[in-house]
């Protein structure tokens, strides 16, 4: 029978062990939600400080001159993270918007073709986003279960677009399959990588993904509303064109024209002033992944969700899993008609989680901080909670405004 003890050696042993001095964490809580928010890196207080002190406060309008470079250099250290070039990814906007930008690309690449197919279930802004493209153009939006994506590209489609982790399940696609099946088909691929940045093992080169965006605030550690990226294939760049023609992504910005022209490259994405602050915030969490091995670091994350499975399946029988065994990403989700409030009567007993209606449960499981300790530590909190009952008690029952 696996032991807290089991647990403890596991960490003792851990070559990623190091990692999780370079965040500031709670004592005496168990944080299980950097699927949701990545945890604070120790560094970002005095970095955004020196940012607010110094640059701006000294620097003043001086320090544009090295922060309008910004969005161009933590692109870069992205692009390490997900396997593309160091020049084709930027760091703009937030995922929704991203999403916008390159769907509409992706359409001006395809100009022949009207129909975007993505999944059921995708992550609201996702859909939400491309059926609001499809609001203001002639396009279709073909919204699919999982099994029916390859069988619903044809010769109309100009997009595949697919969360690459999804956010309910943890389920990862096929990324190179998937985006070679719409290429057979004459489309593009595109993919949200937010719930796979940092902490699954993205080659969108050797996938030969054509676009991709994502947040910067999950695994990515960059704080809350942390700015986002997108990425797009250098093979595209000169034939790309989007239409949030900021004057950010000009070619000239200070030449202040008022015809547009598009910069070069990925750098044509840009729209209006970066937020200069939650770049700042964004550059300590990436900094976290400094001398982090990708592929050693989601295979914690794996080995820490298997042990979480079979804990609760052990401890927990109440629950159902949510989430494939294999193909998963760095999350688990389990199952129970009542997950609001046993997530909030969990939370109360200083184990932090979140739920996706209507009745999952999710946990997160960042290599960088996660030990294999907290995984004992959460299940037999929750083991707890169930068998106790106390997620009945009535001040679990109001639901959170956010879950």
């Amino acid at each position: 029978m696996f032991t807290r003890a089991d647990a403890l050696a596991l960490d003792a042993d851990d070559p990623l062990a190091f990692a999780r001095a370079r965040f500031s964490l709670p004592v005496g809580l168990t944080y299980l939600d950097g699927n949701s928010l990545g945890a604070l890196p120790r560094r970002t207080a005095t970095r955004v400080g020196d940012t607010i002190a110094r640059e701006w406060g000294q620097g003043l309008v001086g320090s544009w001159s090295e922060w309008f470079g910004w969005p161009a250099k933590l692109g870069a250290k992205i692009a390490r993270l997900i396997g593309a070039g160091p020049d084709e990814v930027i760091v703009t906007d937030n995922t929704s918007v991203n999403v916008f930008k390159l769907a509409a690309a992706a359409l001006s690449l395809r100009p022949e073709r009207r129909v975007i197919v993505t999944e059921a279930g995708n992550f609201p802004t996702d859909l939400y986003m491309l059926r609001g493209l499809g609001s203001l153009t002639d396009i279709e939006v073909r919204a699919v279960a999982p099994a029916e994506i390859a069988g619903a590209l044809d010769e109309h489609v100009a997009l595949l677009w697919l969360t690459h982790t999804h956010y309910r399940t943890g389920a990862v696609h096929d990324m190179a399959a998937l985006t070679a099946a719409a290429h057979a088909k004459g489309a593009l691929a595109g993919w949200d990588l937010s719930h796979s940045a940092g902490a699954v093992a993205v080659d969108l080169k050797a996938a030969q993904a054509d676009l991709a965006t994502g947040c910067g605030y999950k695994y990515l550690n960059g704080g809350p509303g942390a700015p986002a990226y997108a990425y797009v294939a250098g093979r595209h760049h000169e034939a790309l064109t989007q239409p949030l023609t900021g004057w950010i992504g000009h070619a000239a910005p200070f030449d202040f024209g008022d015809d547009y022209a598009p910069a070069r490259g990925v750098a044509r994405l840009l729209t209006g002033t970066p937020g200069v602050l939650g770049l700042a915030a964004l550059a300590s969490g990436l900094a976290t992944f400094d001398g982090i091995d990708m592929p050693a670091a989601a295979a914690k994350s794996r080995a820490l969700g298997d042990l979480f499975l079979d804990l609760a399946a052990e401890h927990c029988p109440a629950l159902e899993p949510a989430c494939p065994r294999e193909g998963r990403g760095a999350q688990v989700s389990l199952r129970h008609p009542h997950a609001e409030p046993i997530m909030q009567a969990l939370i109360a007993r200083g184990v932090v989680g979140d739920v996706r209606p209507p009745d999952v449960l999710r946990f997160g499981f960042p290599a960088l901080y996660t030990r294999y300790v907290d995984v004992w530590d959460g299940v037999e909190a929750l083991a707890q909670v169930l068998e106790s009952g106390e997620w009945q008690d009535s001040r679990f029952a109001q639901r959170r405004a956010v879950t």
